[in-house]
């Protein structure tokens, strides 16, 4: 083993830079002598320090915030030296785009879309975190009474060839309707746009979780099912960064996982339903009603939140079977999941976060 010298004089001994390094040289001294057989093994056993950090992280609005909701209400990120500077997008589009350009750190979305920007743009990007299900029901008019309705109809969607209009697709095909000769699709935007749709002679049908769900029903809307029944398990929402940005702090991604993970626990705690029906009212602008009806769809197993946010990898793998058939990517076979993901920060993570 090499032997690394340093020269030692009271002036650099004071010098912060000495000092951070002396500190990371002790640290993996440490690692070494505690029998780590990597610095992975032992930040895996010691929680990240918190230095101070401000993280952009871009999301639709919507119910599936609530895990950062709630750590922000509990002080969560803040104990984790994290301040968070939110940013809404109004479509998936918007924020691929953005994420790839660096204009903030970490999108929460629907994870087919880090899945499109891997395999349509080309961007490295990669999945740390899980979220939930997707709770999306499929709204239409009311003169509606099944999919193959839909025919000569118009399909609203946020963009045609990612996440929840790839599942909708999916229930038309089943149906035996193609998409751009049976029906057409209509890319507006993010929910609250294809809510309003509902207004105008094109809003025919769409996929919509809460609140607008709920939000779009009380307009006059109606379901014909949730998509846990009409498709099956889907990973829907989660945590997605650029893997070059994931390399350079990879002690930032963790903290911030940590945070998350601790914010879904005290939403999905029943002893914090009150505060987080008005977490829901406030952050998301809505009467007690459609908050409570917002929570209880989060609370549902499979359809809401995956206990403490957990990847669903079953979900996962329908979500990329779903993108090759209905997409044609791979050839229409699937690939294997590994590419898409690294949940290294969300096992350590977890490690460390209160019950």
């Amino acid at each position: 083993m090499k032997k690394i010298m340093y020269a030692i004089s009271g002036d650099n001994m004071n010098s912060l830079p000495f000092q951070k390094h002396f500190l990371a040289t002790l640290c993996l001294g440490l690692a070494l002598l505690s029998g780590c057989s990597s610095l992975g093994d032992f930040a895996s056993a010691h929680p990240p320090t918190n230095d101070p950090v401000t993280l952009r992280v871009n999301v639709f609005r919507g119910a599936s915030n609530i895990p950062v909701y709630m750590a922000q209400e509990v002080g969560a990120f803040s104990r984790y030296g994290i301040t968070t500077s939110m940013q809404f997008t109004p479509n998936s589009d918007q924020q691929r785009e953005g994420l790839a350009l660096g204009r903030f750190d970490i999108a929460i979305a629907a994870v087919d879309n880090a899945v499109a920007m891997v395999e349509v743009a080309k961007h490295d990007v990669i999945i740390v975190a899980g979220g939930d299900g997707g709770m999306n029901e499929l709204l239409v008019r009311q003169e509606i009474n099944s999919p193959a309705d839909l025919r000569n109809r118009t399909f609203v969607v946020d963009a045609p060839n990612t996440a929840y209009a790839l599942i909708g697709r999916k229930i038309f095909k089943n149906a035996g309707l193609v998409d751009g000769k049976d029906y057409r699709l209509s890319p507006l935007g993010g929910s609250e746009t294809r809510t309003k749709a509902f207004d105008t002679p094109e809003g025919t049908a769409t996929m919509l979780n809460p609140p607008w769900s709920f939000i779009a029903k009380d307009r006059g809307a109606k379901s014909l099912g949730r998509t846990i029944d009409l498709y099956g398990q889907y990973q829907a929402s989660g945590v997605f960064v650029m893997r070059k940005w994931a390399t350079a702090n990879p002690g930032v991604i963790e903290r911030f996982v940590g945070a998350y993970i601790e914010g879904c626990r005290i939403a999905q705690n029943p002893a914090n339903k009150e505060k987080t029906i008005a977490v829901l009212q406030r952050e998301l602008k809505l009467d007690r009603r459609i908050a409570e009806l917002t929570y209880a769809d989060l609370m549902t197993p499979g359809h809401g939140l995956n206990k403490d946010c957990a990847f669903n990898a079953l979900g996962f793998r329908n979500l990329l079977s779903l993108r090759a058939e209905i997409e044609g990517q791979w050839g229409g076979v699937a690939p294997a999941t590994d590419k898409f993901i690294d949940l290294s920060f969300y096992q350590r993570a977890i490690k460390h976060v209160p019950n």
